[in-house]
């Protein structure tokens, strides 16, 4: 049993047509929104956990108004009927929640570097969860680029990436967002098959709610923001990030494998430095430079492979 095949994808190829392509097009686009969120997160005037569980909950307004018009005009995707399909869509936002508080704690826990190139392990996991799950096969080209996007994000972070026996246990919770994550981004890759992209992240992001009250609670953060700034900060990542940023990766992932869609999403720490140098005037060099470029062909190259 080979984990790829040298001609090409035997699982799902990729048609390259209309829809595809747009379809890659909403995945960057879902990347870039994203790629706001460390910035939200780190404006934000409450705790991570606090900021997670705003991050859905100001979202889900949203959702409920595109589902009910949703509901009217889509003839073509079925709508949650049974226990199983509520069970599905809510283990799709258990692992969302798993995942936004494994990396605010990898976060506090060791340093940003760490734990965003840790959580960037996710299309690793995806890799090897779409083989041994569901007998995906993925050829050379797929698989080096898959690679070579993931040293992108290493020279991305430059110096700052260090292992530190005292960082240990951050730097473990950093690789546990990242299993999560790719649980999360497999889950809605098969749901968005049976449901719609607002149905799949309307019910998932209940569940997620529901988890980060308890595990916000037990992290001894307020949930009261101090100011109307600090508000909008919430409602702001709530919006862009997660409102905008999860619909469109989860529309990418009903026409795209999920595998290239996690190597795709690796242009978030490319973006998030790019947009902290220009806010936070933080540094910029040849190495981040050189990083971003790399994680760029690195996309390419996947999606080649992944045709």
């Amino acid at each position: 049993m080979q984990i790829f095949n040298k001609s090409k994808i035997t699982a799902r190829s990729i048609v390259a047509d209309g829809l595809s392509q747009r379809a890659v097009v909403f995945l960057l686009l879902g990347a870039a929104a994203i790629s706001l969120a460390p910035i939200f997160v780190r404006l934000s005037e409450v705790g991570p956990s606090a900021t997670a569980f705003y991050r859905v909950l100001f979202a889900v307004p949203v959702f409920i108004l595109w589902m009910i018009y949703d509901k009217k005009h889509d003839n073509i995707h079925r709508q949650p009927n049974s226990l199983k399909d509520y069970a599905r869509l809510g283990l799709a936002g258990i692992f969302f929640a798993g995942d936004l508080s494994f990396w605010h704690w990898s976060i506090k826990l060791t340093s940003i570097a760490n734990a965003t190139l840790l959580a960037n392990f996710a299309p690793i996991f995806i890799t090897l969860g779409s083989f041994f799950l569901f007998g995906e096969r993925f050829n050379r080209i797929f698989l080096g680029g898959m690679i070579l996007s993931m040293l992108g994000v290493a020279l991305l972070l430059g110096d700052s990436f260090v292992f530190h026996f005292g960082h240990l246990v951050g730097d473990v919770f950093g690789l546990i967002a990242a299993v999560f994550y790719a649980a999360y981004l497999l889950a809605v890759s098969r749901l968005r098959k049976d449901f719609s992209t607002v149905t799949v992240i309307t019910w998932s992001g209940f569940a997620t709610c529901i988890c980060m009250v308890p595990i916000t609670y037990l992290s001894g953060e307020s949930f009261i923001a101090p100011t109307l700034y600090g508000w909008a900060v919430l409602f702001g990542l709530a919006l862009i990030s997660h409102a905008a940023g999860q619909s469109l990766i989860a529309f990418s992932l009903a026409h795209l494998p999920a595998a290239f869609g996690s190597v795709g999403l690796l242009l978030q720490p490319a973006l998030a430095t790019i947009i902290a140098w220009i806010i936070f005037d933080e540094n910029l060099g040849a190495m981040q430079v050189m990083g971003g470029l790399v994680v760029i062909l690195g996309i390419y190259f996947a999606r080649r492979g992944s045709h």
